[in-house]
């Protein structure tokens, strides 16, 4: 993450660039505190080579259809224009299992994603991180074995069989199997609602009666709080935040007992920026914005924005608006300024004051990009990333509950 140059500038009523000392140059050396910690080998291309990109175009004609790069939403544009698909990670990890002639599966994104791709993606194909770095903070608040001691605390208070796990897709491999072990689902920030209603019929089935049921819902607290208050017609006393690093989630019995939603303590490290005060400070800058969150946002900024949803919503909200409309948007900042630079015809405002990228997912750059190509053209797989066999099968079973869900 980084901050810089502010982004508002109300005298032009547009989008304004950050400089681009604003966003650090990330993914070289070694970094053991960083969410995977893993220093990728290999020497890569110096990221000021005149010749990168051709070297770029060249490696990807190399490859052709053998290989199939994504982009998620969240990359920086000299990744996205080499990828054959953009998207957020669960339409992804579908697109890659959708190419089943393809031997390799370059995942510009973070760990988890790619995880989610060889679950879906056939033993005969090949998943590959360009930085092994490239985690997710979220996704690293959730260890497999905080979640199975949490689940140990809900058994011997009496409530886990009637509890149902649902985790968000932004969540490693060993949680979605997890999930699918205690016959739980998977969730993306597009069908949570869906989701959820689900989880909770199983849970009421399983207590006995209407309510009677929970769901424990992992990794993120914003997105699981904010579907229940906005969708669900919870209140915030239904909810109550697990904290792995306190005796019993530093909740009492009655606390457990009492919840209808227990929620992991984890966040987006960038949607967590966000602020109620960012959305008045847009609202008293910019005459009739209009405010569009993600759902990892906090609750106050939820209630305070006019719509929230998704990345593919956002992009979709501002394929359909009115020409001369301003918008001020809460998510991450590449996909923010790139739909901008979409819709000139519009005014698109950054929802903070301050330059925030995702660190992690900007660890994928073209230097990585360029030498993970060049590496499999002559014939070297490298940071492939595979997932255990019996993890792999039960985050499968969670995947595959979270399709046969309506509206997927």
């Amino acid at each position: 993450m980084s901050t810089g140059s502010t982004l508002l500038d109300t005298t032009r009523g547009g989008f304004v660039e950050p400089n681009p000392s604003a966003l650090l140059l990330l993914g070289q050396g070694r970094d053991l505190a960083s969410e995977r910690g893993v220093e990728c080998v290999g020497d890569l291309p110096a990221p000021s080579d005149p010749d990168l990109v051709e070297r770029a175009r060249a490696a990807r004609a190399a490859l052709g259809e053998r290989a199939f790069v994504l982009g998620h939403h969240y990359q920086r544009d000299e990744v996205i224009d080499f990828a054959d698909v953009t998207g957020d990670s669960f339409k992804l990890a579908r697109e890659a299992a959708a190419r089943p002639e393809a031997e390799y599966i370059v995942f510009c994104g973070v760990h988890f994603m790619a995880e989610s791709a060889d679950i879906l993606t056939s033993d005969a194909q090949q998943v590959v991180l360009p930085d092994l770095a490239a985690g997710c903070s979220m996704a690293d608040m959730a260890a497999i074995d905080q979640v199975e001691d949490a689940w140990d605390v809900l058994e011997e208070v009496g409530i886990a069989g009637s509890t149902i796990p649902v985790t968000y897709m932004n969540s490693a491999a060993s949680i979605k199997a997890f999930t699918g072990r205690h016959g739980g689902t998977v969730c993306t920030s597009s069908n949570a609602e869906v989701a959820l209603r689900w989880a909770f019929d199983k849970a009421n089935s399983a207590g006995g009666g209407p309510d009677t049921g929970k769901v424990l819902f992992l990794p993120d607290q914003h997105l699981g709080r904010n579907t229940a208050v906005l969708n669900l017609a919870m209140s915030l006393d239904d909810c109550v935040v697990f904290d792995p690093r306190k005796p019993n989630g530093g909740l009492t019995d009655a606390q457990l007992r009492d919840a209808r939603m227990i929620l992991w303590r984890g966040h987006c490290s960038v949607h967590g920026r966000f602020s109620a005060k960012n959305v008045s400070d847009i609202r008293a800058a910019v005459p009739d914005v209009n405010v569009l969150v993600h759902p990892e946002c906090k609750n106050e900024v939820v209630t305070a924005a006019d719509l929230v949803g998704s990345t593919e919503f956002i992009i979709q909200t501002l394929d359909a608006a009115e020409p001369g409309s301003s918008w001020a948007i809460g998510t991450e900042l590449n996909l923010v300024r790139r739909v901008a630079r979409a819709h000139p015809d519009k005014q698109v405002h950054y929802l903070d004051s301050t330059v925030c990228f995702c660190s992690t997912m900007n660890r994928i750059d073209l230097p990585h990009l360029v030498w993970t190509m060049e590496s499999l053209v002559a014939g070297r797989v490298v940071n492939r990333i595979v997932v255990d066999a019996d993890d792999a099968h039960w985050a499968r079973v969670a995947l595959d509950q979270m399709l046969a869900l309506p509206g997927i």
